[in-house]
Order: structure tokens, then sequence, then C-alpha cells
């Protein structure tokens, strides 16, 4: 089993340790068949959530639990790549709901989405905005008590398998970012269709969804006209620490792999861990892994101790932890040599699983713009005050 030392750091409480330990029993036990994703998540999703596992991916108050969403995807991570996106999705696609839902969106989907019964969708990115939300050009227009939605939503994690959707449209209160609106639909909508399925070196579950005068009733938004945006950044900004918490679920594996492997590998009569090569690798992996593990939980703590937004630290987590759960994961193949780059060996899926973390929820640039941006705000403020 994978150092849990960390357990112990004064970020958790003893729940966090229990439910961490309940989140190992139920990894221990999964068994994947990748062959046909679809019908992996699907059955991911009801065993997540019959166990239990999905209890902190919505909340009724309002509220969440960001340490113990982020000890989930650190586990389930570790264990496997596709059961850490069922249990993430079920979170990130109703998330909307948990903080702006009106109570009858609530009690309508969140028990639905917390037992595995239906699987939710975040639909956010568009073939012309990515990580440029305020450039969504979708459009969700006012047509008595209706919204009329037209456009595309592409890389849609869920897409052409989910129950409800979060859908993001402009409905034009004002310019940019305040003219968004947010909206929970379902599939069944006439003029909803799925364009195209699309794949990836890491197979899961991805569309592009098309909107052609598709009709749904003003009870589907979420929050007030003109929220979308303020929904979408409070979202991710809960989501983005469990992203690099996935990423560090990963790293951790990769290191148990590759610690395994460098203790029973001989290279001329002896453990290949015996080269001071090889354990300069094993230092810089294991010292990446924990600063990363910092970073991580840092910011989850600051969450649930109250803060406001955790801007700075959920974008330090993702960046610092994708980017050497990378490093770590590649030294992994190296270290394994041939084997590292042969189909199915662990690594070698760990190394198509990590590489999208870098993108997704804010590629990497985009955090350094994020945290560089809070770093010249901080300067300002304190110029301000002094």
């Amino acid at each position: 089993m994978s150092d849990r030392t960390y357990l112990n750091w004064p970020f958790f409480d003893d729940h966090h340790r229990e439910w961490s330990e309940k989140v190992e029993e139920v990894a221990k036990g999964l068994r994947v068949d990748h062959s046909d994703v679809d019908a992996a998540c699907q059955n991911l999703v009801q065993t997540l959530g019959q166990s239990g596992v999905l209890g902190p991916t919505s909340s009724d108050t309002g509220k969440f639990d960001v340490r113990k969403l982020c000890l989930a995807r650190d586990i389930l991570a570790r264990h496997d790549g596709l059961a850490d996106f069922s249990f993430a999705m079920q979170g990130l696609g109703t998330g909307a709901l948990t903080l702006f839902g009106s109570q009858a969106q609530k009690n309508r989907w969140l028990p639905k989405t917390r037992s595995g019964e239906a699987i939710s969708a975040f639909a956010l990115t568009e073939p012309g905005s990515g990580s440029d939300v305020a450039n969504s050009t979708m459009t969700a227009i006012p047509d008595g008590d209706d919204y009329i939605l037209n456009g595309e939503k592409t890389w849609i994690s869920n897409g052409g398998i989910a129950d409800i959707y979060t859908l993001f449209a402009r409905t034009g209160e004002a310019a940019g970012a305040r003219g968004l609106s947010a909206f929970v639909i379902t599939p069944d909508l006439s003029g909803f269709t799925i364009k195209e399925r699309l794949q990836t070196i890491a197979p899961h579950p991805l569309a592009t969804l098309r909107f052609e005068d598709c009709r749904v009733p003003s009870s589907a938004m979420i929050g007030a006209p003109g929220q979308g945006f303020k929904i979408a950044m409070s979202v991710l900004d809960v989501f983005r620490p469990t992203v690099a918490a996935a990423a560090l679920g990963f790293a951790r594996r990769a290191f148990d792999e590759a610690l395994t492997r460098v203790s029973e590998r001989h290279v001329q009569g002896a453990p290949l861990f015996d080269l001071q090569m090889v354990q300069g690798h094993i230092a810089d992996m294991a010292l990446d892994i924990d600063a990363a593990a910092l970073l991580v939980y840092r910011a989850a703590w600051a969450k649930d101790s109250g803060a406001a937004r955790i801007t700075k630290e959920a974008a330090m987590a993702k960046l610092f932890s994708t980017e050497q759960a990378q490093k770590v994961i590649d030294t992994a193949v190296q270290l394994f040599g041939g084997d590292g780059v042969r189909s199915g060996m662990p690594v070698e899926q760990l190394y198509r699983d990590i590489r999208a973390l870098r993108i997704y929820e804010g590629a990497s640039d985009v955090q350094k713009v994020i945290i560089a941006r809070q770093a010249l705000g901080t300067l300002q403020n304190a110029s301000q005050h002094s």
C-alpha cells in the first residue's frame, strides 16, 4: 500500500481519516473493465453510489467538504483512472446545484447523483472558447416562460451518457462574463443532440453537444440571470484542488510501481535500487509527491476553514501537482525501461492518464497567469493600505 502517513498531518480531522479508510476499502474492491468505457463509467457510478463514496460530491446545505473530495480523488486515482473520473464528474456536474441551485432543483437531482442513480456532466467549454469562458457564444434567448438554446459545447465529460447537464449559455444581460447564465437540463430535450463522440489517449466518455432551437423552461435556470460566470468560477474554485489531488494519486501509484521495480529488478547481480542515480530519482519523486500533497491539502483546508475564495491556493495546487505528477510518472516509465512503454503496463496507462490533467479545468499556463495576477493584487492592496 502507498505511504499514507500524510493522513497524520494537521490538515485533517478524525472523520477525514475514517473517510479515507472507507474509500480505500471500496477502491481495493473495484474491478474495472476498460474495454467499454461508457459501461465502465456507468457501473462505477452505481458502485460508488451504492457504497456511499459519492456522498461528498454534493450537499443540500450548500457547503462542500473539500478535503473529503480531495482524499477520495487521491485514493481512487491511485487505484484506477476511470474510478477517479466517475467520482469527480458527479461532483463537478452538480456543483452549481449545491452552491446556487433552488431547493426544488436540489431535491430532484442531488439524491440521485449521490446514490449513483443519475450521471452528471458539466457543459462549459465551446469550440471557440476553452479557458476564455467569458467569450462563450452559445445563446439562451428568452421566449415567454422558456429559453431557446442554440450553439455547441465540446470536450464535455460524460457527454452521451449523462442524465443531467449543467449548461452555461449567453443570456445577454451584459457583455462578456456578465452576460452568461447557468441551466440544468436533461438529454431528452428536443433539439439537443450528441454531435460527436471524442476519443483521447486516455479514453473516457467525451462528446460535442449541439443545441438547435432547444427549448428549456425558465425554472431550469440555476441562480439568477447573468450569474453564470460567477457560478462556473465558484464551482471550479472548489473542484480545481481535486484535480490536483487526482494527479497526486496518479503520482503515488507511479512511485509505488517504480519502487517495487527497482527493488526487484537486478542489474549485474544487484538490485537496480543500489545505483546512486536510481536513488536520486526515487528521492526526487518522493519529494515532488509530498510537496504536491502539501499544496493540495492546504488549498482544501483553506476552503473548508471558511475562505470565500481560494483562487491562488487552488491554482498553485493544480499547477504544481499536475506538472510534478507528469515528471514522476515519466521517471517511472524510464525506470521500467522497455516495459515502461509496453501497452497495458500500469506506468504506461498512467503516462496517458496524467496528460489531460495539465489541460482541463484551466491549463497550466492559465494557472500561472492566475497566480501572477493574485501576487500583483496582493502587492497593490498592500501598497494602498501602507
